[in-house]
């Protein structure tokens, strides 16, 4: 009897045949992609546990479709977890300093290019809002690389609803809009007691410029004036921010901007994403001192035509969820690109609980201006913190880390505290390693005390609504011998590209699966 080809050799069947009609070799269709020569050997052979993000860059190249996917239906990962990992992985570049730069593109009437922007589901989300008022959004250079040309005039009643209110990020079309608009309206994003507490600091910040806020919640809507009176006085402006929020300190920048006077932030966020969108405002032409600090000053100007490129910066946030995964497999991977800057804290407190690392001399990324250095994490003997495990604004442990953070703690011997005191009831998603046989007791919803190590066990566990803990879960999953499920994993896309197949690449053994 015939043997029966698997999924993965008729996915294999089909790109190779696509390829051939198409007259291409692998390497050429490798590089259309921005992948490897190798890894689409790997693919046609079958050999590879190929995601559905793939599938779609392969598809659009081919000019096909490779598979019939239902967009209702959701995407799951299956995990054959207990591996040893090994390898190098190389840090893509952020997805939020991508988003800020995408919003700060509006204040731009010249050709913006940005160059190495991470191709994932918040970032297609803000181009696609974009595209839909008028924005001219292409991709180059094996789709690395991101072309925007905004228009005149913005078609707002055009604006995309659903891509808008799939990304919180459409707060920060604030700070370029006011400058456009005498009103104008965005969707809300999230229900009402979340965007209370979330959008007061932006709304407070802005009134500087003139911006009043109705928000409509019933109507699902911000409703937005500008007083022009007080949008064009060219006084000096002072601005205490009352919280130190990456993308409050954003929304203020990208009004500043295009306001002809100078403006104080304080209490200004100095973390990775503001930094970009800093050192891009800089190229338009835009004076800003204190890049690094909590005092930005910015001297703006009345109008920006320039043709621009910027070169978005490594996501420290990656950095350390591949730092976990060493850790938390037991393995030694060598991990490039990492912004030493924004990981140093994060890296210090791992080394008080035994993690044992090389690291490299810095160098510079490609906008130089981030500093980067390469890091081999070994296989180490950990002990719980000596202090509870908390964040705080930069230059402390990053909120995103945290997470990460308590996830090696489940390996470590003793008994750690975890105090997520920055969002509500996050916490109480560290319960959810308790499925795979973590000891977690939850003392409220902003403290956890973890105690290792573990002795993983696969579990079935749909993926929390939020991104980190969703990868938390996700690592835990490598580290259970056996088969687990994730399912629903929209969120892990909306934050990291190719996560999945990335894993695979260093041993890891995670399918994608339809639902």
């Amino acid at each position: 009897m015939a043997k029966t080809r698997t999924y993965q050799e008729e996915i294999g069947l089909v790109v190779s045949n696509m390829r051939r009609e198409k007259g291409l070799t692998q390497a050429q269709l490798a590089d259309m992609i921005g992948t490897s020569q190798s890894a689409i050997h790997r693919i046609e052979k079958g050999d590879q546990n190929t995601s559905l993000e793939m599938i779609k860059k392969v598809s659009s190249a081919l000019g096909g479709q490779i598979l019939s996917i239902n967009d209702s239906s959701s995407q799951s990962f299956r995990v054959n977890g207990g591996r040893i990992l090994s390898g190098t992985i190389t840090i893509n570049t952020s997805k939020n300093a991508a988003v800020g730069l995408l919003c700060a593109s509006l204040l731009n009437r010249g050709r913006t290019v940005l160059h190495h922007v991470a191709r994932i589901e918040e970032v297609f989300r803000i181009i696609e809002v974009l595209e839909s008022i008028g924005v001219k959004c292409r991709w180059f250079n094996r789709r690395r690389d991101l072309e925007i040309i905004t228009p005149r005039e913005l078609k707002m009643d055009e604006l995309d609803l659903d891509a808008a209110r799939k990304t919180r990020s459409i707060i920060m079309f604030l700070g370029p809009l006011l400058h456009r608009y005498q009103s104008f309206k965005l969707p809300y994003a999230g229900g009402c007691s979340l965007g209370t507490r979330t959008v007061d600091p932006h709304l407070k910040a802005l009134s500087a410029f003139g911006l009043e806020v109705d928000a409509k919640c019933n109507a699902g809507f911000y409703e937005a004036t500008v007083n022009q009176a007080e949008l064009q006085s060219e006084t000096n402006k002072r601005i205490v921010l009352i919280e130190r929020g990456d993308t409050v300190t954003e929304n203020v920048l990208m009004a500043a901007a295009l306001y002809p006077g100078k403006t104080t932030i304080i209490g200004a966020s100095p973390n990775y994403m503001v930094q970009d969108v800093c050192f891009f405002l800089q190229k338009l032409g835009v004076k800003i001192e204190g890049i690094g600090t909590t005092i930005l000053k910015i001297h703006g100007v009345s109008k920006i035509e320039k043709d621009v490129e910027y070169c978005v910066s490594e996501d420290p946030i990656e950095a350390i969820t591949f730092v976990a995964v060493a850790l938390v497999t037991n393995s030694e991977l060598t991990i490039k690109r990492v912004p030493i800057e924004f990981t140093e804290l994060e890296i210090a407190v791992l080394e008080q609980m035994g993690m044992q690392y090389e690291i490299s001399d810095e160098y510079l990324s490609r906008n130089q201006k981030t500093r980067l250095v390469d890091l081999k994490i070994k296989k180490s003997e950990l002990t719980a913190a000596k202090d509870k495990l908390h964040s705080l604004p930069f230059p402390g442990v990053n909120m995103d880390n945290l997470p990460f953070l308590g996830l090696i703690a489940t390996v470590a011997k003793g008994t750690t505290l975890v105090h997520d005191w920055s969002y509500e009831n996050r916490a109480i998603y560290f319960t959810e390693l308790s499925r795979l046989n973590a000891q977690v007791q939850l003392v409220d919803p902003h403290r956890v005390y973890i105690s290792g190590p573990t002795k993983w066990k696969p579990a079935d566990i749909v993926a929390p609504p939020a991104l980190r803990p969703s990868v938390v879960v996700l690592i835990a999953m490598l580290a259970a011998p056996g088969i687990s499920t994730l399912r629903d994993v929209y969120n892990i896309n909306r934050g990291y590209e190719d996560f999945a197949e990335r894993l695979n690449s260093i041993g890891a053994h995670i399918e994608t699966i339809t639902i």
